[in-house]
């Protein structure tokens, strides 16, 4: 039954099937250059991205610091600059020094300096010292504010600038 007698049965045995994956414990370079279709990958597109966090033990400072969020930007963190985005949260523990502009503006923590936004919301914790431009504009009871309020004559100069390009024009390529 199972030695190696002869028997009537002529055919070859079936070759081994190859393995998915080679046992090399190191990839080549050409593995590297053509990644797996069945991984995704982390460089998706924006609007599969989560939000972007500056968390709370990160502090961003200099001179023409411009951070430019295509999603969501929450930021638990300290920032001196100017924030484009589509949507950014500043948290109870954030605070930003420079202009704020997005589609949606929430301000649970501080800004100082301007505000601009088609919905603009300041929560009970927040502390503003400085104007809001708005489409709409939300101030809950508790929330401080100093500072003037506009309403938007031309909705265009609430639209947040997301391309990286128009920075470096703007600075003479300096960006």
């Amino acid at each position: 039954m199972f030695g190696r007698g002869s028997s009537s049965d002529n055919r070859l045995p079936e070759p081994p099937k190859p393995a998915a994956q080679p046992s090399n414990p190191l990839p080549s370079f050409g593995a590297m250059a053509t990644p797996t279709p069945a991984a995704p990958s982390p460089f998706g597109a924006a609007a599969e991205l989560t939000a972007s966090v500056i968390g709370t033990d990160l502090t961003i400072l200099g001179d023409k610091i411009t951070i430019i969020s295509k999603h969501q930007l929450q930021i638990d963190g300290d920032v001196r600059g100017d924030i484009n985005g589509r949507k950014v949260t500043i948290g109870p523990e954030g605070s930003v020094i420079g202009t704020v502009t997005a589609e949606t503006v929430e301000v649970r923590g501080g800004v100082r300096g301007a505000i601009k936004g088609q919905n603009v919301v300041l929560h009970p914790t927040s502390r503003v010292e400085g104007d809001i431009t708005h489409g709409t504009l939300a101030i809950s009871e508790g929330a401080e504010f100093d500072g003037r309020v506009r309403r938007a004559k031309d909705t265009a100069e609430l639209v947040p600038q997301l391309d990286p390009a128009a920075f470096a024009a703007r600075d003479g390529g300096q960006g």
